[in-house]
Parts: C-alpha cells; sequence; structure tokens
C-alpha cells in the first residue's frame, strides 16, 4: 500500500484557530545608520586528513622510504580522489616528487597547495617550503629566498 502524500495537520477538532507558520529571517538589510551586532572574526582554517587519506599517506611514506617514489605519489594520488581539494595532499604530492628529483613537478604541486590553502596558515607555510626547495633544487635561488620569506612570515616549519 503506497502511503498518502503529506499532508499539513489541520487544527484539532473543535478549535477555531491555527498559528500562522514560522517566518523565515528577514534578507532586508537594516537601514542605513542603525546599529549592527558585532560579527565575529571568521575562524580561521586547518585542514586536516580524512582517515583514508591519512592511512593512504602513511602509505605512500612506507614506498617513498623504500626507494619506489612511483609507487608512492600513485597512493597519494589515489587520496587526492577522495579529498581533491586538501591541499596537505598536494603537498605531500610535491614532496614525493621533490625527493624524485622532479623539481618542476613538485613547484607545480606547491602552487597547487597555496591555491587551495588560504586561510590555513600552516598548510600555506609548508606549501611556500616546498616551492623553496622545489627552487633553490634548481639554482633559482633568489625566488627560493623569496618563498622561504613568504613561509616564516606565516609560520615556522
Amino acid at each position: 500500500m503506497v502511503a498518502p502524500p503529506y499532508q499539513q495537520p489541520s487544527t484539532a477538532p473543535g478549535t477555531t484557530h491555527s498559528e500562522p507558520p514560522p517566518r523565515a529571517p528577514s534578507t532586508v538589510p537594516p537601514p542605513a545608520g542603525s546599529a549592527q551586532p558585532a560579527q565575529p572574526p571568521p575562524a580561521a582554517r586547518q585542514y586536516q586528513l580524512g582517515p583514508a587519506s591519512a592511512a593512504l599517506v602513511a602509505q605512500a611514506h612506507t614506498q617513498a622510504a623504500g626507494g619506489n617514489a612511483d609507487l608512492a605519489a600513485a597512493t597519494i594520488e589515489r587520496a587526492l580522489r577522495i579529498e581533491p581539494a586538501n591541499p596537505l595532499l598536494w603537498i605531500e604530492l610535491g614532496e614525493v616528487h621533490q625527493g624524485a628529483g622532479h623539481y618542476a613537478a613538485a613547484d607545480s604541486m606547491a602552487h597547487k597547495a597555496l591555491q587551495l590553502a588560504a586561510g590555513d596558515s600552516h598548510a600555506e607555510a609548508s606549501a611556500w617550503h616546498l616551492a623553496a626547495d622545489s627552487l633553490r633544487a634548481r639554482g633559482r635561488n633568489a625566488e627560493a629566498s623569496e618563498a622561504d620569506a613568504r613561509a616564516r612570515a606565516l609560520g615556522a616549519r
């Protein structure tokens, strides 16, 4: 048997009035010059890895330590399919590329992480450190110093 469609309950038998439905808050701004309640500043964002991604990153660390950078990169790419907007994973992938000597790829991953990390000073600092390391490895020391300075301005390594 199919249930009848949901209907708003009527007033109880014997009653003659019903309460109006609740109103949504007004989206009309208050008049100019009127006092508005103070808005708290937005909370700083702090990215973390989800459980599945964290397990994959741990597996990738083991693979990289065993000398298999290609497998480690593929493992982190699996985590990126789970959390594509997590800058920490892009930093991890960049570090694997950096360790394998793929410095331009590491720099690319650092810049992708920077695009995603807005509001998380720790993630931004880590991305700038990765960029600095990849620039330094390619002999671009002046640019590496600038990236290191940006990282220091955001927080310690």
